[in-house]
């Protein structure tokens, strides 16, 4: 009837490999578990497997997985049971729903074929099989069972499987599910409608493109970066190429997106507190090392704003993957009280070379010329510090301490919460005319000017934030005279040089909860192969 079906090589719930034997005749049908034809189907092919066993080798494949055991079980199947939980068999097959039953003759031929459970059809095959094998034929109620029964469709037809195995036989990267847009539909607006969107406009993720941006890595597109909270979703390299794709990211981005993926999905970062807080808390990406030069980011005039393409898209690209294949949308698990202009993107580069002190990754223990990544969880900034009198170091490190004050609100001290400073050019010159002004000098400068007695920190007529007056009045009044400063200690203020020569204006970010309530900054290495 057909030319010889496709080879396959599938396990039994034993784990033991079976395959088509050669020189004998064969029965083989596709199931799944929850399909109610098919637990029809099961007990008839059980007795074909006890009548004609020895002749015929009768096989099951099963598309249900790990509920393969359970219908086993189920209907006390004797045959082997065979494992095809991927559908690639069926796939090869070429079915279209289960039960679907080839009879296969001595030469592996297929001698006839059908789906479903018609009655007249399981009959007829019971008659040729014992005509064929001069066996007695199979003990079976026929009158008890269904006259007609449609059959379920194949579960390698579901389009996040059928694609995937499609662009596997294709010998094609790609193997996320192809979503057709018809041709009167505009396909901005149809992203838009399906949610993939963080409000601005998407780039069409074609197949061209997604190729396109995989080239920009060596790694193998199905290689799994990360798991991102808060659906657990599997964010493969392919994956995160196409957020990056619809973000705007040119090819030589992706190494950076997914240093960056990598970096925020780890435990110590937490990205799902970070996108579940009332606070809006968003990533803040600092870029080190060659790679800020070979993809052309802004380190300088703006670098915190618009206008730099690598800036601008990879922080977004970042943001995409949260959203799209971690499903964070806003209104969902995103429950920030008023937003946060940074949940668009926010990522710039470090000008390490027109900084004395050591880059942010060297502090961090990488070597200078690694490529590395950082992200913190910041709930405000940039917000400017604004001094352009100050000519002596001490000063202007004072008035970025006093800018410091902000964090949280100036009333509240002692905080265990990460501050990211941007040193600006001008500011930086200011510091350093004198000779050299270490980063360390600096933070305790910022922790000296912060330092205010305690008692300034109870509640009052003017703000109920801080010290509960019935906790200061158990302190006594010469605990609440003891000084504290604004952070609990100076490792949780990080210091960055960036922004353009003229101007003295530096900025801060405002950190969200650290450590492990909340998240610490992590940094990875940029996988540039």
């Amino acid at each position: 009837m057909s030319a010889q079906q496709p080879i396959f090589v599938l396990n039994d719930l034993a784990g033991n490999p079976h395959s088509l034997s050669a020189n004998r005749y064969s029965l083989v049908c596709f199931v799944k578990e929850d399909c109610e034809t098919c637990n029809t189907a099961a007990p008839v092919l059980e007795a074909f497997h006890k009548a004609y066993g020895d002749t015929v080798e009768v096989l099951l494949i099963s598309q249900s997985g790990d509920d393969t055991a359970t219908f086993a079980a189920t209907h006390m199947l004797s045959m082997p049971v065979l494992d095809d939980r991927s559908c690639k068999t069926a796939f090869e097959w070429d079915i279209e729903s289960v039960p679907s039953v080839f009879w296969i003759d001595e030469s592996g031929a297929v001698v006839s074929k059908f789906e479903g459970f018609i009655r007249a059809d399981w009959e007829a095959l019971a008659t040729d099989i014992a005509s064929r094998t001069t066996l007695p034929a199979a003990q079976i109620d026929w009158a008890s069972l269904p006259a007609w029964r449609p059959g379920c469709g194949s579960k390698h037809l579901d389009p996040s499987v059928y694609d995937k195995l499609r662009a596997a036989a294709d010998n094609s990267p790609i193997r996320a599910r192809r979503i057709d847009v018809a041709a009167s539909d505009d396909v901005a607006e149809f992203m838009f409608d399906q949610g993939f969107s963080d409000g601005l406009p998407l780039v069409p993720p074609t197949p061209e493109r997604v190729l396109r941006m995989l080239g920009g890595t060596h790694r193998n597109p199905q290689d799994i970066i990360a798991t991102v909270p808060p659906n657990m979703g599997e964010a493969t390299v392919e994956k995160i190429a196409i957020n990056a794709v619809m973000a705007g990211c040119k090819p030589e981005y992706l190494p950076v997106v997914i240093a960056a993926v990598e970096a925020v999905c780890t435990d110590e970062f937490n990205i799902h507190g970070v996108t579940a807080t009332t606070m809006g808390a968003a990533p803040v990406m600092v870029i080190n090392g060659p790679i800020r030069h070979k993809i052309g980011m802004n380190m300088q005039l703006g670098a915190l704003g618009a206008g730099n393409r690598a800036n601008a898209t990879i922080g977004r690209a970042l943001r995409l993957v949260v959203r799209n294949v971690g499903g964070a949308s806003t209104g969902g698990v995103e429950r920030s009280t008023h937003g946060n202009p940074m949940k668009f993107t926010m990522c710039f580069a470090e000008w390490e070379e027109r900084s004395p002190w050591p880059a942010l990754h060297v502090e961090r223990g990488f070597d200078a010329e690694d490529s590395v990544v950082t992200v913190f969880a910041m709930t405000g900034g940039p917000t400017l510090i604004v001094d352009q009198p100050s000519r002596a170091p001490d000063q202007i490190a004072g008035s970025l301490g006093l800018g410091l004050e902000g964090v949280f609100l100036p009333k509240l001290r002692n905080l265990p919460v990460d501050a990211l400073l941007v040193v600006c050019p001008e500011h930086l010159d200011t510091l350093t005319r004198e000779g050299a002004y270490p980063k360390e000098r600096l933070r305790d400068r910022i922790q000296e000017v912060t330092t205010r007695p305690m008692s300034e920190m109870v509640m009052n007529e003017t703000s109920g934030a801080g010290i509960p007056a019935q906790t200061a009045e158990q302190m006594g009044p010469e605990a609440l005279q003891k000084t504290v400063p604004k952070f609990a200690g100076p490792e949780y203020i990080h210091i960055v040089v960036a922004g353009s020569d003229a101007g003295k204006f530096s900025s801060v970010f405002h950190g969200w909860a650290t450590g492990a309530v909340g998240s610490l900054s992590v940094s990875k290495k940029i996988d540039l192969g």
